[in-house]
């Protein structure tokens, strides 16, 4: 595999959601949009999804990954 000079892997150790930015992505997702709700469809709950993401911001995101060990 090549990988190109302005991406660089790291290794995350398994069963490490804490570790991982898109999960706490994930989580801030699971807070603003879906709070003990049941929906009544999938394009339901696709909608509210959507909806969530879209409302997100690219500061917001990085507020939420930004880790030490991630360069910028």
């Amino acid at each position: 595999m090549i990988i190109p000079h302005n991406i660089k892997l790291f290794f995350l150790p398994p069963a490490t959601p804490e570790l991982n930015p898109i999960e706490q992505v994930w989580k801030d997702i699971r807070l603003r949009g879906f709070k003990n709700e049941i929906f009544k469809s999938l394009d339901d709950v696709i909608a509210r999804l959507a909806g969530t993401v879209q409302n997100l911001t690219a500061d917001m995101i990085k507020s939420i990954t930004l880790r030490d060990w991630i360069p910028r």
